[in-house]
């Protein structure tokens, strides 16, 4: 089982982040000055050295007149009496000779800085001596230490520093979010009409409240359509199963004959085929609201499935003096069982409210390369421009009675919408002067993508 990732503090993270960085900027920086130092020590050494050569080989040559050795050792005792940071070995008649302290020498490390070089020998004529010049260079080597331990306890205690004032600018700077996460938490069902207030944040928060402020909007919006939804249920089965215990209870007081009983038998059960539709309607835009995708198992053309679907309904429209046409034509792969009842709910719902002896237009048209649009045009009463934006809404009906009717219960045009989400698509309507249009668009899915089944009662 793997271990639980343990949640990490901002706060922390920041803090700590921002101290190794601030460590290792200083560090560099005392690197670089620790180099720097170094270097130029490194050239005073050489300067040093290449200074008291050339004192050597200028009393040297004031010697080397006279030919007298014991003189010049004379000069060079003096000159290196009081210096113990200078030694000097000198091979003078075959003899060594060394002025100035010994240098110490330790195994790790180098305490002096040696040069080699040759001097005219001062009683022989043409003939050269060699020298040693060592530098006694322990002082530098501690100055280089404790400037080192030096930059380094700088650049930890400005570490430290930095996230100690980090720390608090970056508890000073999430304050405002722990200020949203109080206004988060007091957010409930029964205040869900209010909003987080994103005055005093950072703008790089600003963008994540409006987003929060958004889906709670939605969440409204949705948790409103829920309470009208469940309103609107109760209202639509409110009647039929006033009626199924009406007349139950009727025919156990009355105890009527057998024919008597057969009626009413069979109009309850014409009441619950109605509310059996009614549920089984609820469950198919149900399954449609959780992003169930129509799979598209038939292609051809919508203008003949349109036209079986006219068929259907010709009956119906002779008998309210109207006539179906179909207009168009256009290609597309579709759940073919979906896309009729689609179109057998728009078709009704203009045979419905078509003016008599009028003509109901249906046009199927390509819209793009991948997209389907089938529109019902009728002649009727104009629809309020108010109503348009809920027409496809569960059980709204733009009429104010509000009445029960078995065949047409409000959700014909919820169906027509979800199975236009279903095939990629969508739903609209149009209403100007005394001619409406209806409808929605169907898009073909790209080859090889998956779909999910959806059940339809």
């Amino acid at each position: 089982m793997p271990a639980v990732r343990r949640p990490r503090s901002l706060r922390r993270w920041l803090s700590r982040w921002l101290a190794i960085q601030t460590f290792l900027a200083l560090g560099l920086v005392c690197i670089a000055v620790y180099y720097a130092t170094n270097l130029n020590l490194s050239y005073r050494q050489d300067a040093l050295l290449q200074q008291k050569v050339e004192v050597i080989r200028h009393l040297v040559d004031e010697n080397r007149g006279n030919g007298d050795s014991t003189r010049l050792r004379h000069k060079l005792d003096d000159f290196f009496y009081g210096r113990p940071d200078f030694s000097l070995e000198l091979e003078i008649d075959g003899e060594k000779v060394a002025y100035g302290s010994p240098i110490s020498r330790d195994n790790d490390v180098d305490h002096d800085r040696r040069i080699t070089f040759s001097l005219p020998h001062p009683s022989t004529p043409g003939d050269s001596m060699s020298a040693e010049l060592v530098l006694d260079i322990t002082p530098d080597i501690r100055l280089r230490r404790a400037l080192a331990w030096t930059l380094f306890g700088c650049a930890l205690v400005g570490a430290i520093v930095a996230a100690k004032v980090a720390t608090m600018l970056v508890r000073r700077g999430l304050a405002p979010l722990d200020a949203l996460a109080t206004q988060a938490a007091q957010l409930s069902p029964d205040r869900i009409g209010e909003r987080l207030d994103e005055s005093g944040q950072a703008d790089e928060v600003r963008p994540l409240v409006r987003q929060f402020n958004a889906v709670l909007q939605r969440l409204e919006r949705a948790y409103v359509q829920m309470e009208g939804f469940n309103a609107d249920v109760a209202h639509e089965m409110r009647t039929p199963l006033a009626t199924l215990i009406g007349e139950t209870e009727l025919a156990l007081k009355t105890r009527p004959s057998q024919d008597a009983l057969r009626e009413i038998l069979g109009s309850n059960l014409e009441e619950l085929h109605r509310l059996s539709s009614i549920v089984n309607d609820m469950l198919f835009l149900s399954q449609a609201d959780r992003g169930a995708q129509a799979r598209a198992t038939w292609e051809g053309d919508l203008a003949g499935v349109v036209e079986e679907v006219g068929q259907y309904h010709e009956a119906e429209a002779l008998e309210a003096g109207l006539q179906i046409r179909v207009l168009g034509g256009a290609t597309a792969a579709i759940d073919r069982r979906l896309f009729q009842r689609a179109v057998s709910n728009l078709v009704s719902n203009a045979v419905r409210y078509a003016d008599q002896g009028s003509v109901i237009d249906i046009s199927v048209s390509q819209r793009g390369a991948r997209e389907v649009q089938i529109a019902v045009r009728n002649a009727g009463e104009p629809i309020p421009a108010e109503h348009l934006p809920r027409l496809f809404h569960r059980f709204y009906r733009t009429d104010e009675a509000r009445g029960f009717d078995g065949d047409h219960h409000g959700l014909g045009l919820a169906i027509v919408a979800a199975i236009a989400r279903m095939h990629g698509g969508s739903s609209f309507v149009r209403s100007e002067g005394r001619t409406t249009v209806i409808g929605f668009s169907v898009s073909t899915p790209p080859a090889g993508d998956a779909a999910h089944d959806i059940t339809e009662n």
